[in-house]
């Protein structure tokens, strides 16, 4: 069972059989076919999901980037977390860590400098 999971390159993953003894004894042999059976045909049902790893990025930007700002949050494919208003527009978003720093550097360059990166609180 262990080998099927393996193959399929998975993490996290649990897989766990029950057998009805109905009489019949199918042997060592049997056992491990009949268990590698079951997991394969529920692996071949399952949903897999990809795991991404995201990072969360937060910056502050004048009234007149808010459009702009949205447009490039969105063409990158960034999930809008949170927008706040006051003197500036702080913006909370997030996307996969592998495709942040080519975002970060596309809004530094849209914005001339006039937008402002805040650190996480965890850092």
């Amino acid at each position: 069972m262990l080998d099927v999971l393996r193959h399929q390159d998975l993490e996290g993953v649990l897989a766990t059989v029950v057998r009805y003894f109905g009489g019949v004894k199918l042997g060592a042999g049997g056992l491990v076919r009949a268990y590698t059976d079951s997991v394969a045909q529920a692996l071949l049902k399952a949903e897999k999901v990809a795991i991404i790893k995201l990072r969360h990025l937060a910056c502050t930007a004048p009234y007149a980037m808010e459009g702009m700002l949205r447009r490039e949050i969105e063409s990158a494919g960034a999930a809008l977390d949170n927008v706040s208003h006051a003197d500036d527009v702080t913006f909370e978003f997030s996307l996969a860590d592998n495709m942040a720093d080519a975002l970060i550097i596309r809004l530094n360059e849209a914005g001339h400098g006039r937008i402002v990166w805040i650190k996480p609180e965890e850092e």
